[in-house]
């Protein structure tokens, strides 16, 4: 009695740490901080992207104001991969001091580097920086059409490195009519939201102090303003150097300028910049928990709803003609020649149609003959399971919040994560069909699902780094993440597979309801719409159609350097692909198979992962026509795209024709195992 009397209340403790567990922990992931007033904090700066083309670069390689010591922050495998790097900068803030007109420091620059500062500008580059975890963002704010009487506010991540002059302000500035001239953003406003901490407001959180403040909000406006300044320059403590172009009153800056000409880029003969920056802070009522609802705002959820309902109605469509070959061509071919009963009339009728509805059951001795490169099928079934538990588990972590773009690169870790865990199945379902085809040499077959699909990715991966590379660009990824990919591929992945096929082999050979003859049987010739690449290209179409409104969204959100976080809708698609390439893979496999053409192994893989040809040319036509527009004749540059959509097209085609795939073996495995065969 006494022994249960402690067991309940050690069960009843471990429950209450359980709430209290529970409680603490906050979706999207991160923990909030209180900054406590007048508390110093130093402002991130990331890398500069463009949405012109798919080259990244890091801060400091354009010639910025550089503190004296540039730490470099942490980051995770997803930032090393996606190239974003992260550093300490010369902006600092203090919680709830306004600051206006603060001298960054002084640059002269060489014509050499104002040439360079002039094709960031050309290329729309913009400076990423970072605050608490929140990206800095020029935010605009329109009237709603749809509700004429509210406003919504959108964003766009940083800030240009410049632009190009007005044609009637260039023309007052530069009336000898010379090129277009552009203009360096050399003055920074920073908007910063706070809240401050409230028990009331976010009981479940604890502060250091109860006077701090959450920041909510990380916003700029840039300014190009060509700064004077009197006296000498004070190298040593450049903040301190009071500039002409600022308005004064008892000796604090106001924040409104002197009339002023902006900075322009003169990159015949270089010039002086002298960059500085404000600071203004704002009380807002949104909570912290609700900081990032900016950035993750959904504005266009009818076209979601729009791709959805397309995508639902061609699953109907295929759904239908699946159900018509099962309840009633099937139904009467298993009557018919199982003889259950059927009238004279009826057995006319099914003479008749003999050819055209029973060709299956004719090739009955060959539907199992393993095809050609059987081994090679069994190891992309086995990588299709791989990609396929590891598609799902990224989906369903993200769908509840685990990967918010508040953990930065968490997607991207936990996709590599989940692959490399994935092993198992993936050596089992390669060893299970490795044994049905009789392949004698079980180690090549589990080697090669160990190296092929990555070894492939890796190549192209290689490529593109080497590329990224040769364009000093931070897309290149360090040396020691290359390695630590290699551990992973090797020493977590490759093990786990050959474990999972250790299981698969020592499992019994899947069993076949009919015998293969030793003679192949003849197949007669078919119509030219049953080609292996007409029907492949169609049913590719077709899954195509269900997911390529969703994406035409991830595509912008890649390369147009938007965040991604409608994943219930994604999850929602990606589960109708999957559903129309069960359906279409079916239906064009009981297509062949009625027409006395038993190669269906390969063919059933190559329908339904046709859908990544059509993903691979949709990419291309994004890319030309919306992405870049301006970086479509850099060789270079749009092998950075193109390899890795090439890497992305692989996966999709390996994932959908494994699904394809073993939807059609456990068909043909049912057709065959409900007939008798005489």
């Amino acid at each position: 009695r006494e022994r249960e009397v402690i067991m309940m209340r050690s069960g009843g403790l471990l429950v209450l740490l359980g709430l209290q567990a529970a409680q603490a922990f906050y979706l999207p992931g991160v923990a909030p901080r209180a900054f406590k007033d007048g508390e110093a904090m130093n402002l991130k700066v990331q890398t500069l992207v463009s949405t012109e083309t798919p080259l990244q670069f890091d801060y400091y390689q354009l010639p910025f104001c550089k503190p004296k010591k540039v730490e470099d922050l942490p980051e995770n495998l997803g930032e090393a991969l996606s190239g974003e790097r992260g550093h300490t900068s010369k902006y600092k803030a203090q919680m709830k001091v306004n600051t206006y007109c603060k001298t960054l420091c002084r640059r002269k620059y060489t014509p050499a580097e104002m040439e360079e500062m002039q094709d960031f500008a050309i290329l729309d580059y913009r400076v990423n920086m970072r605050l608490d975890g929140l990206p800095l963002a020029e935010m605009t704010t329109f009237v709603d059409e749809e509700r004429p009487g509210e406003t919504l506010e959108t964003y766009t991540l940083g800030f240009p490195v410049g632009g190009k002059l007005e044609e009637s302000e260039a023309a007052k500035d530069n009336p000898t009519g010379a090129a277009d001239q552009y203009v360096l953003n050399n003055h920074l406003r920073f908007k910063i939201l706070y809240h401050p901490f409230d028990s009331s407001d976010d009981n479940q959180f604890d502060a250091s102090d109860p006077s701090g403040n959450f920041i909510i909000g990380f916003q700029v406006v840039p300014f190009s303003i060509q700064h004077r300044y009197t006296g000498v320059w004070d190298k040593e403590k450049e903040s301190n150097n009071k500039l002409a172009t600022c308005m004064y009153k008892d000796g604090q800056a106001t924040g409104q300028f002197e009339t002023h000409v902006p900075q322009s880029i003169n990159a015949a003969e270089g010039g002086e910049v002298v960059y500085s920056y404000d600071v203004v802070w704002e009380r807002t009522t949104v909570k912290w928990a609700s900081r990032w609802d900016v950035y993750l705002q959904m504005t266009d959820d009818k076209i979601h709803w729009f791709s959805i309902i397309n995508s639902v109605v061609i699953v109907v469509f295929l759904t239908g003609i699946v159900g018509l070959i099962m309840t009633r061509i099937l139904r009467k071919d298993f009557a018919r020649y199982n003889e259950e009963g059927l009238s004279a009339e009826e057995k006319a009728e099914a003479n008749r149609e003999m050819r055209e509805e029973t060709g299956w059951k004719l090739v009955y001795a060959d539907v199992f003959r393993p095809p050609p490169f059987a081994t090679l099928l069994s190891v992309y079934a086995g990588t299709g399971a791989q990609l396929f538990i590891m598609s799902f588990l990224t989906l369903v972590f993200a769908a509840l919040g685990f990967l918010s773009p508040a953990n930065r690169g968490s997607l991207l870790s936990a996709s590599l994560f989940f692959f490399v865990l994935m092993g198992v199945p993936a050596g089992y379902v390669s060893a299970r069909f490795c044994k049905l085809v009789k392949e004698p040499n079980h180690f090549k077959a589990t080697l090669l699902t160990a190296l092929l699909f990555p070894g492939v990715c890796f190549a192209i991966f290689f490529f593109i780094n080497l590329v990224a590379w040769s364009r000093q660009s931070s897309t290149a990824v360090p040396f020691g993440t290359l390695i630590v990919l290699m551990l992973l591929w090797f020493g977590v992945s490759l093990p786990l597979i050959f474990f999972g096929a250790f299981l698969g082999f020592k499992r019994e050979t899947i069993s076949l309801p009919v015998q293969t003859a030793s003679i192949p049987r003849q197949i007669p010739p078919q119509a030219w719409y049953m080609h292996p690449a007409v029907s492949a290209l169609s049913g590719g179409l077709l899954a195509f159609g269900a997911v390529f409104v969703e994406m035409f969204f991830i595509l912008s959100s890649i390369w147009q350097h938007r965040f991604y976080y409608v994943f219930g809708f994604l999850a929602i698609v990606f589960a109708i692909l999957l559903v129309t390439c069960v359906e279409i893979a079916i239906v064009m496999c009981y297509l062949h198979l009625c027409a006395e053409d038993y190669r269906w192994w390969w063919r059933s893989m190559f329908t339904s992962g046709a859908t990544a040809v059509y993903m691979f040319l949709y990419a291309a036509f994004h890319y030309f026509s919306r992405a870049h527009p301006s970086a479509k004749f850099d060789l270079l540059a749009s092998s950075i795209y193109f390899g890795y959509m090439l890497i992305m097209s692989y996966g999709v085609f390996v994932l959908c024709g494994f699904v394809g795939f073993l939807s059609c073996f456990v068909f043909i495995r049912k057709i065959y195992a409900s007939i008798k065969i005489d």
